[in-house]
């Protein structure tokens, strides 16, 4: 019968083979193109699968230990490689039962590792979240909202100012407080369009403080942005910092607004 780590590592490997591309983007430097000297490498392109299948398991593997690494798990990287021979070879030092356990147990330390460092991190964002939330306060021209809310207008725009079920056309940059870029419609080229009640409550109180045209700065409270649980990109209890230029508001249609009627027919129409 094959050992349950055998059949893990083919489970791990076809998802690898299948996600890779997009698992990696952000964090490994790309790749140079194949030469011609690469692909005389392999006889055939089975050869070329299974070295790229393999590949892709490494660097599967590679990110694996750094990530462990940022939570304070140091695996063996030499003991890692020869499991995976091991396994291969049918030699496996440990039974399906010890490998179970121990996997187990592993996925347990990692869990409560992780917990303990999002809390530190949680902890850490929200003293510096708050104090540079202060500093930006005693800016001129700043205002504090009494939810926390601090902003400063750089111009104030036109007409009239946006209602929570009004669809507004922004462009903006979003940072945390230490200046890492985790969004930007300028970069993307494309403005994004949503209705204001429908986004974090930051933005929908801020931008109802500019009209058409203008630009805001937010500086926008976890409460009011997403809080202790954060988002990818976005950490626990962050303050979170956006310049906001309005470049259109899109009234919502009136919800008492009849459909125009429909002229009746000629009576000669309705004669058999």
């Amino acid at each position: 019968m094959k050992s349950l780590f055998k059949v893990t590592l083919l489970a791990t490997t076809m998802a690898v083979a299948l996600h890779a591309p997009l698992t990696f983007a952000a964090d490994t430097a790309a790749k140079p193109a194949a030469t011609a000297d690469s692909n005389a490498a392999f006889k055939n392109d089975d050869q070329k699968s299974a070295y790229a299948l393999g590949a892709s398991l490494g660097r599967y593997m590679e990110n694996s230990l750094k990530e462990q690494e940022k939570l304070g798990i140091k695996l063996d990287q030499a003991q890692l490689i020869a499991g995976v021979q091991d396994a291969f070879a049918d030699k496996s030092k440990l039974s399906d039962q010890e490998i179970e356990q121990t996997l187990q147990a592993f996925e347990a330390r990692v869990k409560g590792a992780a917990q303990e460092k999002m809390e530190k991190d949680a902890t850490e964002n929200e003293t510096k979240g708050k104090t540079y939330r202060e500093a930006f306060a005693k800016e001129k021209g700043a205002k504090t909202s009494p939810t926390g809310l601090v902003y400063k207008i750089e111009k104030e725009g036109t007409g009239d100012a946006p209602k929570d079920s009004d669809t507004v056309v922004v462009n903006y940059k979003g940072t945390l407080t230490d200046g890492k870029e985790f969004d930007n419609s300028y970069t993307r080229g494309e403005p994004l369009s949503f209705r204001l009640d429908g986004v974090i409550p930051g933005w929908t109180e801020g931008l109802k403080n500019i009209k058409k045209g203008g630009k805001i700065k937010l500086v926008i409270p976890p409460d009011l942005a997403y809080g202790k649980t954060g988002v990818p990109g976005i950490p626990a209890n962050s303050t979170l910092v956006f310049d906001v230029e309005l470049l259109d508001i899109k009234p919502a249609p009136k919800a008492d607004a009849k459909p125009d009627a429909k002229p009746e027919a000629p009576a000669e129409a309705t004669k058999k």
